[in-house]
């Protein structure tokens, strides 16, 4: 039998959001009461009888919170190092969501071996003024509140480091033991909000059934599902319910969903934004005390192929075995070896990359090295990848008639980066790729890079600016942008310069979040004229205001590891002008190593006549005129060729020089076409 006694007086302290700090509302002096509550396995304890030990640490936790899970093996850890000091360790669930069978994972995984109690209907949080998990009281022998707030302050709200900086709750154990009063007896405890029972009556026109589950099934399902990266589920209404506390907070302070640029920097197709409508309705219906509504009336759940966000993939791709990750240490990038070719080109629309262990798993790029690659493996992962994983990042899909491409022949990696974090784990990832009916694509969607490898952060500055840019040598069309620095990154900006000086603002990410990798695709893809540029600015800051930084007494420069610092804009784009329905030219042998070559070409704007120049004829731009135009508007000509490598382009009026748009492979400086005819 579970018997709760508490004094009438007892306070209950009013929710603190994260940017209030806990002296506001201090319960340090107040006394808690005598309880009796059950631990998972179903035994009776007392907290009189903890009365032998001089301080007791009740500790808050839930079992799907991210930050309460980062915490449960450092108090297993801390209950050890104080065994034996009169100091008692016990851990209390008071989330209404989470079960006893949740409860017994959480202590075998955490190695947690003292009382592990759930607090149902939340009584006893409320008697401490427990907000959120994970969060420690300290009570001394009189069961008075001595120290409330965070374990230390390694981990928190967007950022982890490698070690605590201020381990607060050991230090007020010490100061206690020797006989002092705390010296910082308050701190701020960042974590998930408790989830409590709701004792109202539900009310008013606003409905979950009508109103708010199309809401989640469309910003929060794709990652808040069994299996997903999302650290709890959302498919229900009590999900909904019992998380409402924290999904209110993480939705007025924009943490959530993830989205990171300013609304009026441009058009993005998938902006995970909460509209304010859709805000007004979630927070009327929380307000309301969250009425189900008829179930009757509930839209069929969203579908999804089981283990994947993407559709089913054509092809699953796997790392040939298990790679051990140490305890500790640095760990280099690896580079696993694909064990799949492809006899043909293949047209990439869908892929997805999925770590195996993402406790560890920091980014992967599965990208391919073309034949006849003549540099290090490692240069194809930026500009040849074809899916990444890293933190927030959703799977990829292409825009409709575009797609990316592996040649046939090529070679296939998966570059991993490796995290430790204090356990020698395992990792075994994977990629599925969907295909595309090569007839079907009409642009090859192409990757590039703008990097500054010279960047330099001065020691203990904030607001420090790089810069860098890159020019367009055709016409193009920007698909997307993916910006990416790492735990010094602040804010990042591209803009476009015009040939004609013009300048617009592309992307602004005034909050850069490195937990949130976030690709912005353009809702209408934009025009990057021959000539034109990018221009990017990013800002970091490499002081100790900076939660996250690593070491702000340190100059930063260019590194793979997060400790150091990264500036690149990676970016999609097609050929403007580019229709691969169109085909390449069309080569028929002849005899030995001779071939007839038919090229064609349908120019996209007014031509008085159409030339081809390449090595074939000393790139002579009016000396191979083409014949047309056709009914189609289409010029061709056919020329005799030896088999070899050739390249080519368009020539239209003599002096404008374009590429083959029916051609997909290019070469060199200049971007030749080339033409490829096997011996």
């Amino acid at each position: 039998m579970r018997i709760f006694l508490f004094a009438a007086a007892t306070t209950i302290v009013l929710a603190l959001p994260v940017s209030v700090r806990a002296a506001e509302i201090s319960p340090i002096g107040r006394k808690i009461d005598a309880f009796k509550l059950n631990d998972f396995r179903g035994a009776e304890h007392d907290v009189s009888s903890w009365k032998s030990s001089e301080f007791v640490v009740v500790a808050f936790l839930g079992t799907e919170c991210p930050l309460a899970k980062m915490y449960g093996p450092r108090l297993a850890e801390l209950a050890g190092r104080y065994e034996g000091k009169k100091v008692s360790f016990v851990a209390i669930d008071s989330n209404e969501q989470d079960t006893l069978a949740k409860m017994a994972q959480y202590a075998r995984v955490s190695k947690i071996e003292f009382p592990f109690l759930k607090d149902p209907s939340n009584i006893v949080a409320d008697a401490f003024g427990a907000k959120r998990t994970p969060e420690v009281f300290v009570l001394d022998q009189h069961q008075t509140i001595r120290y409330q707030g965070r374990i230390d302050d390694q981990f928190g709200i967007g950022y982890s480091r490698n070690e605590p900086k201020r381990q607060d709750l050991a230090i007020a154990l010490d100061e206690l033991l020797s006989g002092r009063d705390v010296t910082t007896s308050t701190t701020v405890a960042t974590g998930c909000q408790i989830g409590r029972v709701h004792r109202g009556t539900p009310q008013g026109d606003i409905t979950y059934a009508k109103d708010i589950v199309q809401i989640v099934q469309d910003h929060c399902v794709v990652c808040h599902r069994p299996g997903e990266i999302g650290p709890f589920s959302l498919t229900s209404v009590e999900d909904v319910k019992n998380w409402s506390a924290t999904i209110r907070e993480v939705v007025q302070e924009q943490r959530m969903p993830p989205w990171h640029a300013k609304s009026d920097a441009g058009s993005f197709v998938n902006d995970r934004r909460l509209s304010e409508r859709e805000k007004k309705l979630l927070f009327d219906w929380m307000d309301n005390g969250m009425p189900q509504g008829d179930t009757a009336k509930l839209p069929e759940p969203r579908t999804f192929v089981e283990g994947w966000q993407i559709q089913k993939p054509d092809v699953v791709l796997e790392m040939d075995q298990p790679y051990k990750v140490p305890a500790k240490g640095t760990v280099e990038y690896q580079y696993f070896p694909i064990k799949a070719t492809f006899d043909e080109d293949k047209w990439i629309v869908a892929s997805e990359a999925r770590p195996g262990n993402r406790a560890v798993v920091h980014h992967l790029i599965l990208f391919y090295v073309p034949p006849n690659f003549d540099k290090r493996v490692e240069e194809a992962s930026l500009k040849n990848s074809i899916t990444s994983f890293a933190p927030g990042l959703p799977a990829w899909q292409a825009a409709p008639g575009t797609a990316r491409r592996i040649p046939a022949g090529s070679k296939l990696y998966l570059q991993a980066h490796y995290t430790p974090n204090g356990a020698e784990t395992t990792d075994l990832s994977r990629v599925g790729l969907v295909f595309a009916d090569a007839d079907k694509v009409e642009k090859q969607l192409l990757t590039d890079a703008l990097v500054n490898f010279r960047l330099r952060i001065p020691p203990k500055q904030d607001n420090v600016l790089v810069k860098a840019d890159f020019s367009f040598g055709r016409d193009m069309r920007l698909i997307s942008m993916l910006p990416h620095m790492h735990l010094r990154g602040k804010a990042f900006r591209i803009e476009s310069l015009e040939p004609n000086g013009d300048r617009k603002l592309l992307l602004d990410v005034p909050r850069y979040d490195f937990n949130w990798q976030n690709t912005y695709v353009f809702a209408d893809p934009l025009l990057m004229k021959n000539g034109s540029k990018l221009l990017c600015s990013a800002w970091y800051d490499n002081s100790d205001k900076n939660p996250s930084n690593p070491d702000p007494t340190k100059t930063v420069g260019w590194g793979d590891q997060t400790w150091e610092e990264m500036f690149v804009a990676q970016f999609e784009m097609v050929v403007d002008e580019q229709d691969l329905r169109q085909g390449p030219p069309k080569v028929r042998h002849l005899e030995g190593d001779e071939y007839e070559v038919e090229f064609s070409y349908r120019p996209t704007i007014k031509a008085d006549a159409v030339y081809l120049a390449g090595k074939f004829n000393e790139w002579k731009p009016k000396d191979l005129k083409l014949d047309g135009p056709d009914q189609d508007g289409r010029y061709s000509i056919k020329r005799t060729l030896k088999a070899g490598v050739h390249e080519y382009k368009f020539v239209i009026n003599g002096d404008n020089w374009r590429n083959d748009p029916g051609n997909p492979d290019v070469v060199g400086t200049y971007l030749n076409s080339v033409l490829r005819i096997p011996k």
